[in-house]
């Protein structure tokens, strides 16, 4: 395994981290044991999760991923072995049952961090992350962004200094973002240096190779302000292995199960694109799987790649992807693919 020390942190994080939404949904707790169990054995010390997981998020099953875990490090005892990663959910989303009143504000982060903390069962959580922005804003494949003249959302300043305040309780040690904008996180940036704020260390945001929209404007960022991407959905919900092509739909595939994923699925152009990256995996005889993960592992704005799995067989193909180096050849054909469909599914 490859470690990666994330920048303005003390955290070395696995290069693959073991992504948890499916616990408590297509995966059992005893599953979930044998996930963490196997992928610590192979080196992986990172774990992500987030308060609103199981997905697909429903009100009865809120919160069980972080349960599931916390049963997890009781019966092991290896909390300091592990990296633990949560988010807090914002507005929209529908998930207002979460809290009455969702926002990015003190109260709710002071709610959802206790929360966390008693499902977790732990005294401190070593990265905690902002779900998605509490404002409006181009997110979870949105395009065509709307202004709003009335909006109202909380500012980002009282977001940090909440989030301050938890730090200095010890309740969390590092605070990162997912899918952002480049706005805001320069906000971020800008306003923690300014005010002497807690800086945000990492992005947790959809990278894959049907959706290279991070390469757009969140790239340069991430090089030139030392904040690393941790990647989201590398196979894009699993199409990129190739296993729903032809319109097949296998039994207990989370796209076969839940129809309302279809942001990779959903549209020609991402079947075709699709078919085309897993014909150049085939070419090359590599598993389309491992050479969409090894595409996301060989990126230099990459620090971890958060890959996610429900059986032992697809999480143990998903972590080899790290011993996969891809030829000049390969690399090429991907460069070619990505110009004939570029970024199909945003």
């Amino acid at each position: 395994m490859e470690y990666y020390r994330l920048p303005h942190s003390s955290l070395d994080i696995s290069k693959i981290c073991l992504g948890t939404m499916t616990w408590g949904e297509q995966n059992t707790a005893a599953e979930a044991f044998s996930q963490i169990d196997y992928a610590m054995g192979k080196g992986i010390n990172f774990v992500d999760t987030a308060e609103m997981y199981p997905v697909p998020p429903t009100q009865s099953t809120q919160g069980e991923t972080e349960r599931i875990i916390g049963r997890y490090l009781k019966a092991r005892g290896n909390r300091d072995q592990l990296i633990i990663a949560t988010k807090i959910a914002a507005p929209g989303g529908k998930s207002d049952y979460i809290r009455p009143h969702m926002a990015l504000d003190w109260s709710n982060i002071q709610q959802a961090v206790d929360s966390s903390l008693t499902r977790l069962g732990i005294d401190c959580i070593d990265l905690y992350q902002l779900h998605w922005p509490d404002r409006n804003s181009n997110f979870f494949g949105q395009l065509n962004y709307q202004a709003q003249d009335e909006e109202h959302f909380t500012p980002i300043i009282e977001t940090l200094e909440a989030l301050a305040e938890m730090i200095r309780l010890g309740k969390i040690r590092y605070i990162g973002v997912s899918n952002e904008t480049p706005w805001g996180i320069m906000k971020y940036l800008q306003l923690a240096e300014k005010h002497g704020l807690p800086r945000i260390v990492s992005v947790q945001n959809p990278y894959n190779l049907l959706n290279r929209s991070f390469e757009i404007g969140m790239s340069e960022i991430s090089h030139r302000e030392s904040l690393p991407l941790l990647a989201y959905s590398p196979l894009a919900f699993g199409a990129l292995s190739g296993k729903y092509c032809h319109d097949q739909w296998p039994e207990g595939a989370r796209m076969t199960l839940f129809k309302r994923f279809n942001r990779y699925s959903n549209h020609p152009q991402a079947i075709e694109a699709t078919q085309a990256y897993v014909d150049l995996a085939r070419e090359f005889q590599l598993s389309p799987a491992q050479m969409a993960l090894a595409f996301v592992n060989q990126q230099s704005f990459v620090g971890s790649n958060v890959i996610g799995a429900t059986s032992l067989a697809q999480l143990s193909e998903n972590i080899e992807s790290l011993a996969l180096s891809l030829t000049p050849e390969v690399n090429q054909g991907l460069q070619e693919l990505s110009r004939r469909y570029p970024v199909p599914c945003p």
